[in-house]
């Protein structure tokens, strides 16, 4: 669900504000950095497919760790994602992504 939510604040199809608390400060801020470099574009064009979660791959590579590998199909071509989550005041929180 945070994966697609994130491609879903990439594509301006949701506020970023809603993550606020999935994720770490400095990721929340890298969000930000990144939607902003790319301005909306008003909407997907019209028979573009929405970007969608097609796999996941977790790993827990330490106790109150995970990290996951997600790849999204839609649009021109399939892109990349990674998280790391972290066990934080009893819930997860992603302390690192990447969108590749």
């Amino acid at each position: 669900q945070l994966v697609q939510a994130v491609l879903e604040v990439l594509a301006h199809e949701r506020p970023r504000q809603q993550l606020v608390r999935w994720l770490a400060p400095e990721v929340y801020a890298d969000l930000g950095r990144h939607v902003a470099a790319a301005p909306a574009r008003g909407g997907r064009a019209p028979g573009v497919a929405r970007r969608t979660v097609s796999s996941v791959h977790v790993s827990e590579p330490a106790d109150g760790v995970v990290e996951a590998s997600a790849v999204a199909l839609g649009g021109p071509r399939a892109r990349a994602v990674a998280v790391r989550l972290e066990g934080w005041d009893g819930r997860w929180r992603c302390t690192r992504l990447a969108v590749l």
